[in-house]
């Protein structure tokens, strides 16, 4: 169906009758008002801004009010089960009245990776309209991330961290015990803000090294990746031991040798740090033949190379 003003969406719609209304608001009774309007301006225009509302809002619906704070600027890394204690069973009954309220049907197995809430949004917006289903978010606890990288302790500043086609996300906890922070500064401890700008472009490597870059069949040789640049970093709040760093990257440019991300670092809802632009360089790794007879090969993730992505190489 050809789009129009009327029709943003291009989506095939139905007559929105009085009933219709009615049962919508029956529907979505224990749902906030905001919810409502969403999803009738939705029905009535099928314009998929309004979807992210609505499925926040059937959300918000199911979560213990005492959790529902967390939904406010909610970051799309927000996860279902851990931060939003949704178990099983609640997540059928979201699913059951998403599929009312939108009239759409969604099948049982499409929802065994939604993790987190903009696995949740991403999900339903490409079923809308109709799109091919993303690639689900890929969740990285803090020993793989160890492994993946070639930068190591003491100098790795991410710790969970999740990926998906969109960018990534990962969480990092001032200790105190950081070594740096014995001279930065005296009685005063302060997380540099170089330091925060390594850990967004340490995210950046670790998108390289785990997302989908690239041809398929190629992957990023972890022994390439060097900071070349940065633009518009500006910090916004002095992060001390105890602050937990919200990370989140997205790609702006990926054309080989140069990958280019936006940055921003957040404590809880505070913003702590922004990066316009962190350039990094990469290559692929040279293809190796394989071996006629069938062996164990050893894990693509077994790097023990130890190079800061902010230590810029002597040939960049």
């Amino acid at each position: 169906m050809a789009q129009s003003a009327n029709n943003p969406s291009g989506l095939q719609l139905k007559p929105f009758t009085a009933e219709d209304d009615v049962s919508l608001r029956e529907a979505l009774k224990r749902c906030s008002a905001a919810t409502y309007e969403a999803a009738a301006q939705f029905r009535k225009t099928g314009n998929v801004e309004h979807l992210p509302a609505i499925v926040l809002g059937i959300i918000e619906r199911y979560v213990e009010p005492d959790l529902r704070a967390k939904l406010k600027d909610a970051d799309d890394d927000l996860r279902v089960i851990e931060d939003l204690g949704i178990d099983s069973l609640t997540m059928m009954e979201i699913v059951i009245l998403v599929e009312d309220v939108l009239q759409m049907s969604i099948n049982n197995d499409e929802l065994r990776h939604l993790r987190t809430v903009g696995d949740v949004k991403t999900f339903i917006g490409c079923k809308v309209r109709g799109l091919p289903l993303p690639k689900p978010t890929k969740f990285i606890p803090i020993e793989q991330i160890a492994s993946i990288m070639p930068i190591q302790p003491p100098f790795l500043f991410l710790s969970e961290a999740s990926i998906n086609a969109h960018g990534a996300n990962a969480k990092y906890r001032i200790s105190g015990q950081e070594f740096f922070l014995q001279g930065h500064f005296k009685d005063n401890p302060v997380l540099p803000a170089s330091i925060m700008l390594e850990a967004l472009g340490q995210l950046g490597v670790l998108f390289l090294l785990e997302g989908q870059v690239g041809e398929a069949g190629k992957v990023v040789d972890p022994k390439t990746i060097f900071f070349t640049s940065c633009e518009g970093i500006r910090c916004h709040r002095i992060c001390r031991p105890g602050d937990v760093l919200s990370l989140s990257i997205k790609p702006k440019r990926l054309k080989l040798p140069l990958a280019t991300f936006e940055g921003q670092i957040r404590v809880g809802q505070e913003k702590a740090a922004i990066a316009e632009e962190i350039t990094l360089t990469y290559a692929y790794a040279e293809e190796v033949a394989k071996p006629l007879q069938s062996v164990e090969s050893t894990p693509a993730t077994g790097i023990s190379a130890s190079v800061s992505p902010m230590d810029k190489a002597a040939s960049a």
